[in-house]
């Protein structure tokens, strides 16, 4: 509490008039013992040494209080301007800016918050009412329930856009009070707002990020789903059909395994300029995750349009890709659906482009199909038996199959391919061609392949305790398991672990992984030769091999495709790819290996032509170990 100024005027009279009547008294008293005697009564004297003594206390009493008062009130007043220059300083260096209206409207007082969000400076402001910042994004209402709430409760929150003095409009939160004083009557308004411009900012990109994908900045699947349903409520609506493309690109996890995903992400981004070329405008594109891409073609009417807009996006798609120093090659295969025909809404008509692509993966990629009834009973049969595959690696369904492999010019078996079979529990043993497709799809061939090494080598130790002299035993490595940079490890531990000699390995790498990244499948097998095993190129002629790589291999054998073998020694262009290959292997080193022989005139056409090894029924079928017969 401080002292008021009355009241130290007050102390400060009576100080003043205590004295003057002490000064008195003692003159007098002391006058009085000088002209009379000693003789005076000592009861007169004691009145008189009483009455000053009582006033000098007076004295004392109220001039400790009048320094009490006068020292309270002047601390209480530095304590004062203490708090205000705080609050100063707060009110001045504070983020948010602070606006103060008087009770008309009009601007008194901003701080330096104000100047810098807003652009205008104090004496710019000082004097007009705050309309003067109106963004014109509110209409009257807005600004009506803005003092309908102050009126009622003293206090407003909320967001509001106002006008920079540079004219952008900008979002800002802004609270607002009512300030009374001590009759309770309106005095002014404070407003404090915060710039939310980049919280609005990071709310719309969060908005973007959910519908499209940060990669290629193409809509995601949400965003793309979306549009189909939309499209197709329209299409039915004007009564007309509409084409939906699910696009894969061929082999594109051997980019990521060879040149890993940052070469990988700037391909995506590269396919995805490139679509947008191709397919212009009216049609909408997006990447629905990995490798895949879907295309939604609104007024296509026939399945003859589709197929030309499938065709022009793979032929386009075979030109190069050219950056950071890689020249990459990639195919892409399409599956087609079309609306109303093939469904009529947008989960059934990505399903059966789904179906239709997988029909494309299976013909041989780098072209389209089309969706048929049949593909939905096909794709039920590919989920179930995925499921079904996945459930026979953890419950040991699988089997180990043996397939002798025979020299042609003394006839006697000196090794054997391991190839893996399905005892499926129900419907007994599953063709390879049923599951190894399905296996490759879902990526699971890798783990199934790993499993055939170990099984294999675990078999080859025991024959040749058994004494059995086996040269070899090959066993099949996919172009999954081969794009492994693990692959080399996972070998030399089952060697480690089953103890076979490396020697009496083969791994068996078709072509066309090896012609995907030449320079990554070099070094893949130099590290694989490290280890002492033998390396052959499996199915050969069916890829497109570069004679000039084809040197730079440490492979010690090609084995021919029994494609070309199936038409000997009758069909002129077998026998002459044939001729070649083993030419070309023989003017390199290399053993040469027939695979299909089921004849007995292709083994001996094979034999003329100077190939050494052979494998196929005519030798023996593939069999457990158990069964497999020596000769």
């Amino acid at each position: 509490m401080s002292v008021s100024v009355r009241d130290a005027l007050r102390m400060a009279a009576l100080y003043v008039v205590l004295s003057i009547l002490w000064l008195t008294l003692a003159e007098v008293v002391l006058r009085g013992m000088t002209e009379n005697s000693l003789a005076l009564t000592v009861g007169r004297q004691i009145n008189v040494v009483v009455w000053v003594l009582f006033s000098a206390v007076l004295i004392y009493v109220s001039r400790v209080r009048l320094l009490n008062f006068i020292g309270r009130g002047a601390r209480l007043r530095c304590e004062d301007r203490e708090r205000l220059r705080m609050a100063a300083a707060v009110f001045d260096s504070t983020l948010e800016g602070v606006l103060v209206t008087d009770r008309h409207g009009l601007i008194v007082h901003v701080n330096r918050a104000f100047m810098r969000i807003t652009g205008y400076q104090q004496d710019e402001v000082i004097g007009q009412r705050p309309n003067k910042f109106k963004s014109g994004r509110h209409g009257l209402a807005f600004y009506q329930q803005v003092f309908a709430t102050l009126a009622e409760k003293g206090e407003w929150s909320g967001e509001i856009w106002n006008r920079r003095k540079s004219g952008e409009i900008y979002p800002q939160w802004q609270t607002i009070c009512a300030i009374r004083d001590d009759e309770g009557e309106l005095s002014h308004y404070v407003a404090v707002f915060s710039d939310i411009s980049a919280i609005k900012h990071s709310e719309q990109e969060l908005a973007y990020l959910a519908h499209h994908d940060p990669l290629t900045g193409l809509p995601n699947r949400l965003l793309f789903t979306d549009r189909v349903e939309q499209a197709l409520a329209a299409a039915q609506a004007n009564k007309r059909g509409c084409a939906l493309l699910l696009l894969d690109l061929d082999h594109f996890q051997s980019i990521n395994d060879g040149l890993g995903h940052t070469i990988g992400d700037q391909l995506l981004k590269l396919v995805g300029e490139r679509l947008v070329e191709v397919l212009g405008g009216g049609v909408t594109l997006a990447r629905l995750g990995g490798d895949e891409f879907g295309v939604l073609a609104e007024n296509c009417q026939q399945v003859g349009q589709a197929g030309k807009l499938a065709q022009g996006i793979i032929e386009r798609m075979r030109e190069p890709f050219v950056f950071d120093g890689h020249r990459l090659f990639i195919s892409i295969s399409a599956g087609i659906s079309l609306f109303p025909d093939d469904a009529l809404s947008a989960e059934q008509l990505l399903r059966n482009a789904d179906s239709a692509l997988y029909k494309a993966k299976s013909n041989g990629r780098a072209c389209y199909a089309l969706y048929t009834e049949e593909l939905t009973a096909h794709a039920q049969h590919r989920v179930e038996t995925a499921g079904e595959l996945r459930r026979a690696l953890e419950q040991d369904e699988l089997r180990v199959f043996y397939q002798p492999v025979h020299d042609l010019a003394t006839g006697r078996q000196v090794g054997v391919e391991a190839l893996v079979r399905w005892q499926h529990p129900l419907r007994g043993l599953v063709p390879p061609g049923e599951f190894i497709p399905i296996a490759e799809r879902t990526g699971l061939i890798a783990e199934i392949d790993a499993w055939v090494l170990r099984q294999a080598c675990r078999q080859m130790v025991q024959w040749q305790g058994d004494g059995l002299q086996l040269a070899f035993v090959a066993v099949n490595i996919s172009s999954r398991l081969f794009g492994q940079h693990e692959l080399y490890q996972q070998v030399a531990e089952v060697l480690h672990d089953t103890g076979l000699d490396p020697a009496l390995l083969e791994l068996e790498v078709t072509e066309s992984a090896v012609m995907e990244d030449p320079e990554v499948a070099l070094e893949q097998l130099h590290r694989l030769r490290e280890l002492g095993v033998a390396l052959a190129i499996d199915d050969f002629g069916t890829g497109y091999s570069s004679l000039l790589r084809l040197k730079r291999l440490p492979v010690q054998k090609l084995k021919i495709d029994q494609g070309f073998v199936a038409g000997l020694p009758h069909d002129e262009d077998d026998i002459a790819i044939v001729r070649v290959i083993i030419a070309l292997a023989r003017s390199m080193g290399m053993q040469v290996h027939a695979e299909g022989i089921e004849q007995a005139e292709q083994a001996s056409f094979l034999l003329q032509e100077l190939c050494q090894l052979g494998q196929g029924y005519w030798f023996g079928r593939p069999v457990p170990a158990a069964d497999l017969r020596w000769s």
